[in-house]
């Protein structure tokens, strides 16, 4: 009986040349808003924000399709940004950090191909950026002083979030 099988699946088996690929998912609604909608910044409430950076405090000085927060953890002050512009693309924006000098990484986000742009011009930061439809979504997180931590992990922790909140 399992000679039978055994060449049941021998038989059946054969290989396939290439390489896998990730599925680039489509966004399952076109014409999706992003921007500031019932007090809340890329679809994520302020106390997500605050949650997901792990910070103690969370003040919001400007809210938009750019929403700024700048959020305390113990001594140290980390800024975060959000950002949708509707009218982006994702080429565009690598291009934009890479003129600027910014060490980029390609990334999967919630499975949105993605990238994160490190800089060290302003203190230590981060951005992560993915298309979105329409547009392109951008999370950017900033270090103020010297802190453990990794910038570009805080910046992709926000945009996984902002992802997830529409499936």
């Amino acid at each position: 009986m399992a000679v039978a099988a055994g060449m049941a699946v021998a038989g059946c088996s054969h290989t396939v040349g290439g390489s896998a690929q990730l599925a680039a998912p489509e966004a399952v609604e076109a014409g999706r808003n992003f921007g500031y909608i019932d007090n809340s910044c890329g679809r994520l409430a302020d106390s997500t924000v605050q949650e997901t950076i792990e910070a103690d405090d969370i003040v919001r000085p400007y809210s938009g399709a750019v929403c700024q927060y700048v959020l305390s953890r113990g001594d140290s002050i980390v800024d975060a940004t959000f950002s949708w512009f509707e009218s982006g693309s994702l080429e565009r924006e690598r291009a934009l950090a890479d003129e600027r000098g910014a060490e980029i990484t390609d990334t999967v986000v919630e499975r949105y191909p993605s990238f994160l742009a490190r800089t060290s011009v302003t203190g230590v930061s981060c951005s992560a950026t993915t298309s979105a439809n329409p547009g392109v979504l951008s999370w950017f997180v900033q270090y103020r002083d010297e802190q453990d931590g990794d910038p570009c992990a805080d910046a992709e922790k926000l945009l996984a979030a902002t992802l997830s909140s529409e499936m």
